[in-house]
């Protein structure tokens, strides 16, 4: 079953992401990203903006993309609470889809800086499930 958490970090927060493949736990993580700022379903899918990012690694690929969303969020004044994701090889083609900051609405909480490499993980557990997990700096 897809999922996302927050796990403790110091003056951070580690966003993970959880699901049947890594597109999908990217995805998951993503929403974990938006979590640190404002609930989720409080996004409404407006606007869609596409992300293509290219990395040596998988492991890299993810900390690439969390980081091309705190890029368009930040440049573009948006939150985003949809994702899709696409990976072939080490290429991820993605859309996130959301809506110019309100911040009566969405009251956002802080402001991501980027996602980092500290405890940076993306691979499969135990149960076969796909993880992607890492510290973003708040």
């Amino acid at each position: 079953m897809p999922s996302w958490e927050h796990f403790p970090h110091e003056a951070d927060i580690g966003v993970r992401g959880q699901g049947d493949s890594p597109e999908v736990a990217f995805e998951q993580a993503a929403l974990g990203l938006t979590a640190v700022i404002t609930e989720p379903g409080s996004v409404r899918a407006e606007e869609a903006v596409t992300i293509t990012c290219e990395a040596p690694s998988l492991d890299v690929l993810f900390v690439d993309w969390l980081n091309a969303l705190i890029y368009e969020m930040t440049t573009r004044s948006m939150l985003f609470g949809r994702f899709q994701v696409k990976i072939d090889g080490l290429r991820l083609s993605g859309q996130a889809e959301g809506e110019p900051v309100d911040r009566q609405r969405h009251e956002p909480v802080v402001e991501p800086k980027g996602a980092t490499f500290t405890e940076l993980q993306v691979d499969q557990n135990d149960e076969g499930q796909w993880v992607a997990q890492c510290v973003v700096d708040v």
